[in-house]
């Protein structure tokens, strides 16, 4: 386990057990079981969601797979995403309303052809992975729990929720923060 997930973990539990005093000394226990089904859930839904795209990064990694095209440069990719103004110019134009008909049928079949069912599913192997999957039926089955059982307490779930993606994103920026000082 790297420093970063330690840090992560270490945030996370810092702030449940905030989370659990406050809820538990200034509201009712309905409160307390919103707020640690919420946190606990949406906690498994971020560290499952950072380990498949941990594992599918690296596995491309290893078979050095890349999907990035690193020939334009940033600023080329976010002003002209669509390589409208690039300074290859087709002069080739279709003369008449047919050729430019069977020009988009071509450009419709290649660009079809280009991704095969393999490689869809390799690249939704991270948003299908068991991980995730388990995650999100944890917080499903967490939400109906409360619901069923009349215990659902809207904001203090809503808050709840919304903790640990903020917890890992400050300890992530502040571990970039400390890294690029050194």
């Amino acid at each position: 386990m790297t420093s970063t997930n330690k840090q992560i973990l270490l945030g996370l539990f810092t702030i449940d057990m905030i989370i659990i005093l406050i809820s538990a000394i200034f509201f009712d226990i309905k409160v307390l079981y919103n707020t640690q089904i919420g946190f606990i859930s949406a906690t498994l839904v971020m560290i499952a969601s950072m380990v498949s795209y941990s594992r599918m990064v690296n596995a491309r990694v290893e078979h050095n797979v890349i999907t990035y095209d690193d020939t334009k440069d940033v600023i080329d990719i976010l002003e002209d995403p669509y390589d409208l103004y690039s300074e290859e110019v087709n002069e080739e134009e279709p003369q008449d309303e047919e050729a430019l008909r069977e020009a988009v049928k071509e450009e419709k079949k290649r660009a079809k052809d280009s991704r095969s069912l393999y490689q869809i599913l390799k690249d939704t192997k991270a948003a299908l992975s068991v991980y995730r999957l388990g995650a999100y039926a944890t917080l499903i089955l967490g939400f109906l729990y409360l619901h069923r059982h009349e215990l659902l307490h809207i904001p203090s779930y809503i808050l709840a929720l919304s903790i640990p993606p903020m917890v890992i994103v400050l300890v992530l920026i502040m571990n970039k923060e400390n890294h690029s000082v050194d």
